[in-house]
C-alpha cells in the first residue's frame, strides 16, 4: 500500500511539474478579486488549490529555485559593475553566484546606483558556480554614467508599461522615449532622467504605500495563490503567474509595486467586467499553442529545463 502511495504521489509530481501553465492547471478566481482606488487584481491559483502538489520545483540540486531580491536580501550575491568605460560595460553587470541553489533574473528588474541605474533585458537562471557571470541590461537613467560608482542596490521592477517596451523592442532609445513620457505625464522632474526619480516624490511615496500595504497583506496570506492578473480603468494592464508559490511570493512585492506605479501615474477607477478579463486571458491560457503563439508579440514565457517557470501578459 505505501509503495502504491509513493508510486501516485511521484506521477503526480512528475505530470504537475512538467504541465504548462493552462487552464489544464490553473483556475482564475473572479470571485475574490482585491480592489482598491484605480487598481483590481484578480488572483489565479493551482486548480484545487495544488490538492497537494509540490508548490516550489526544485534546481538539480534538490533545492527551490529563488529570486533575485530574495538572493541580495540573504547576501547569496554580489552585483557589481563591469568596468569603468560606458562604451563597453553600460550594457552588463557583473554577478557572483557565492551560494549553493539557482537564482532567477528575470526581464524588467531594476538596480540601481553603480555608475548608472540598469534594468535586467532577459530571464535567467545563475548557476550557483562562485565566478563572475555577465547580466544583460539596458540604462534606465539617460542623463548619467558617473566616474564615481554608487552602491548598486536592488530596485524592483518597473511598471508593466516599460516591461512591455523592453520585452517587445529591446531598444534603448524606445525604452529612454518611455521613462521620459512616464515621467513628464507625471510632472516628476529629474535631471538624469531616472526611471526611480518617482520615489523622490513625497506624496507618490504615500500613495504607492497605501496601495501597497491594501493588496500585499490579503495577497500573502493566501499560499495558495501563484499569480493574478491587474485591471486599471478600462483594460487589463498585465498578467504574472509562476509555477510555484515560492517564487510567486519572492517576487510578489517587486511585481505588485510595479502594477501599483501603473495604475497610479495612468489608470482609473476599474471598470473592465469579468467577461472581458475572461476574453484576454483565453488568449494565454486556454492551450499552450495559442499562449505560444500571444505572448510572443504581446507577453513572455520563461523556460528552463523543458518547463515553465513564469508567464507574464502585457496590455494589449
Amino acid at each position: 500500500m505505501r509503495g502504491r502511495l509513493l508510486l501516485l504521489i511521484l506521477f503526480f509530481t512528475v505530470k504537475y511539474t512538467q504541465a504548462q501553465l493552462t487552464y489544464q492547471t490553473l483556475e482564475v478566481d473572479y470571485d475574490s478579486t482585491f480592489e482598491y482606488k484605480n487598481l483590481k487584481i484578480i488572483p489565479i491559483r493551482p486548480k484545487g488549490g495544488g490538492n497537494g502538489l509540490p508548490l516550489s520545483f526544485p534546481q538539480q540540486n534538490g533545492k527551490p529555485i529563488i529570486s533575485l531580491s530574495q538572493a541580495l536580501k540573504l547576501g547569496y550575491v554580489k552585483v557589481s559593475e563591469r568596468g569603468s568605460a560606458s562604451t563597453e560595460n553600460v550594457h552588463y553587470l557583473r554577478i557572483n553566484n557565492r551560494s549553493d541553489t539557482a537564482i532567477f533574473i528575470a526581464s524588467g528588474e531594476i538596480i540601481s546606483g553603480g555608475r548608472q541605474d540598469r534594468m535586467v533585458t532577459k530571464d535567467t537562471v545563475l548557476a550557483p558556480n562562485g565566478k563572475d557571470q555577465y547580466i544583460d541590461v539596458m540604462c534606465v537613467e539617460e542623463g548619467r554614467w558617473s566616474e564615481k560608482e554608487k552602491k548598486l542596490e536592488y530596485y524592483g521592477y518597473a511598471n508593466p508599461a516599460l516591461r512591455k517596451v523592453l520585452d517587445q523592442s529591446r531598444n534603448q532609445v524606445l525604452v529612454w522615449k518611455e521613462i521620459f513620457g512616464q515621467l513628464d505625464g507625471s510632472g516628476v522632474k529629474a535631471p538624469t532622467l531616472a526611471y526611480t526619480a518617482r520615489k523622490q516624490d513625497k506624496k507618490y511615496v504615500l500613495q504607492e504605500e497605501e496601495y501597497f500595504r491594501f493588496f500585499y497583506d490579503k495577497i500573502i496570506k493566501d499560499s495558495s495563490i501563484t499569480g493574478f492578473v491587474c485591471v486599471s480603468g478600462n483594460k487589463v494592464i498585465g498578467m504574472d503567474v509562476f509555477s510555484g508559490n515560492n517564487l510567486f511570493r519572492e517576487e510578489l512585492e517587486p511585481l505588485l509595486r510595479g502594477y501599483i506605479e501603473e495604475a497610479i501615474i495612468r489608470g482609473s477607477i476599474p471598470v473592465v467586467q469579468d467577461p472581458a478579463v475572461k476574453k484576454y486571458l483565453d488568449k494565454i491560457l486556454s492551450s499552450e499553442k495559442g499562449q505560444e503563439e500571444y505572448l510572443k508579440k504581446n507577453g513572455k514565457i520563461f523556460r528552463y529545463e523543458k518547463k515553465v517557470y513564469h508567464i507574464t501578459g502585457y496590455a494589449e
